[in-house]
This record gives C-alpha cells, sequence and structure tokens, in this order.
C-alpha cells in the first residue's frame, strides 16, 4: 500500500509538470472505487487550472482555480503523468487531460483507491479534518507521543500506526523507526519514558525522510507520478530481511505478526 513517502514521492514528481496546466477534459471509465466518484466530477474539473499540487496524509490534492481534486491511492493505486498517445490498459479508471496533451492518468486494479471534489477548504473536508497530527508537523514530538502514550497498554507499533494519533507511519517505516530507535516494537506503548518517546520520534521523523529521498518503496508495483519505482526498500535495516543479520549488532532479524501485519525487528538491540 502507497504510504506517507510513496504518496509524497508522487506529489513533488507531479508538481512540477503540472502547475500552470488547464484541463480539457476528463475520462471517467469506471466510477466503481472506495467510494463512487461523483457523478459532476468532470463538470467541476473541466477547464480549470491547476494551481497547486498538495498532500494530506495519503491524500493528493490537486489545488484548481475552481477547487480541489482529492486523490488517494488505495492500496494498488498510481496517478502517473504520460502522454496523451499512451494506450489505455485495464484498470485506468479516470484520464485528466492537459493542455499540452499530457494525460494525468490513474491506475487502480483492486479500486480501493478513491477521487473527490472540494469546493472549499480541503481540511474540512469529513476525510481530512479528524486526521492527527504528521511526523513533519510541530505539534508532533516527544511530548506529544509521551501523552498520547500514556495508560495505553498496546504495543507501541501498533500507536505509531494509529492515524487517529500519528498520521502517515506505515507498516515498512514503523519497523525501521523502532529499529532506528533501538526499541521493541511489542513493549507497551504506556512503558516508554519521555527520553525514549524523544528518540522515537527523532527516529521516525529521519525514516520518512529518507524513505522520500529514496522514491519511496516499491515491494510490488508502486511507481511515482513520472513512472520511476522507488527503492527505499534496497535500503531497510530490518523490513523483508528475516534470518539476515542486523547492521547495528549482527544478530538475526526476526518476523513477528502483530495485528496481521508483518513485523521484523532485531531481538539483540530492540529492548
Amino acid at each position: 500500500m502507497p504510504e506517507l513517502p510513496e504518496v509524497e514521492t508522487t506529489r513533488r514528481s507531479l508538481e512540477a509538470p503540472l502547475v500552470g496546466r488547464r484541463v480539457t477534459h476528463v475520462v471517467v471509465r469506471d466510477r466503481r472505487l472506495r467510494w463512487p466518484i461523483e457523478p459532476d466530477f468532470e463538470r467541476h474539473l473541466t477547464g480549470a487550472s491547476i494551481r497547486a499540487v498538495g498532500r494530506r496524509a495519503k491524500y493528493l490534492l490537486v489545488v484548481t482555480d475552481r477547487g480541489t481534486a482529492m486523490i488517494h491511492l488505495g492500496m494498488s493505486g498510481s496517478l502517473v503523468r504520460v502522454p496523451g498517445t499512451t494506450p489505455v490498459v485495464k484498470h485506468d479508471h479516470v484520464d485528466i487531460v492537459l493542455d499540452d496533451d499530457g494525460v494525468l492518468r490513474f491506475h487502480d486494479p483492486r479500486r480501493f483507491g478513491s477521487i473527490h471534489w472540494i469546493d472549499g477548504d480541503p481540511a474540512s473536508h469529513p476525510l481530512l479534518a479528524s486526521l492527527a497530527p504528521e511526523p513533519s508537523d510541530a505539534a508532533f514530538g516527544g511530548a506529544y507521543l509521551h501523552r498520547i502514550t500514556r495508560g495505553r497498554s498496546v504495543a507501541i507499533k501498533h500507536v505509531l500506526m494509529n492515524g487517529q494519533l500519528v498520521t502517515g507511519v506505515g507498516n515498512i517505516y514503523a519497523s525501521e523507526a523502532l529499529h532506528a530507535a533501538a526499541i521493541d516494537p511489542k513493549t507497551a506503548a504506556k512503558r516508554l519514558s519521555r527520553e525514549r518517546c524523544d528518540r522515537l520520534v527523532a527516529a521516525v521523523t529521519a525514516t520518512l525522510a529518507r524513505a522520500i529521498e529514496a522514491g519511496g518503496s516499491s515491494l510490488r508495483d508502486y511507481v511515482d507520478g513520472a513512472g520511476n519505482a522507488g527503492h527505499f526498500q534496497t535500503e531497510s535495516a530490518v523490513y523483508g530481511r528475516e534470518g539476515l543479520a542486523c547492521p547495528r549488532c549482527g544478530n538475526a532479524i526476526r518476523l513477528l505478526r502483530q495485528g496481521q501485519r508483518a513485523t521484523y525487528w532485531c531481538a539483540g538491540c530492540q529492548t
């Protein structure tokens, strides 16, 4: 599933080719996404000029002079700018055609993604209004993490992946950040001291920054807005490395299941 680094990488790769372009028309081939695409989506977007490409959590925001197209990539989606002559293939559900003959194409085999039109402030949309701070927000710090973990007996990895507490830390990056902070992913959240919370916040922020710099992770079919795969998976310290040596202490990396998700960790140096 594309997580925050993949969505931010997509945003960055689309910003330059989209900003300043005008939408000439929109083609919707299948409205049946996670939520059906609104019947008047094409009318709203046709003729609009693109002013910015933003992001909130895992939602891309194509901001125009008429309103905002909010796009979620779901589990397997991609949003790629392609030449207008590029043949349409199965699961190419939406084309946003631009005035330079380019096409912003939404592809989603599982149809778990979504596309919405927002007339007003995107921050007030129900899907965005209740989102927790992102790791890059000033509000997300050691004091915040320490406060929200008090009284919580769940494993700290579950807290990191709870979108109502922290927005944007996916499974890969939670495992990597916990390893970088030398914290056992099974540790009850309430047991973390303020010092360990400070350390974990720093590790989360650094891990996501590294992932964005690497273009995200392409474990299966993720590509950015220019069609390029990410390569953070080749730099991971623990994720996908079961049985291999921990780069910090040399012990074998282990795999466990937490909430039906794979967690990779080192019993030697994560305590």
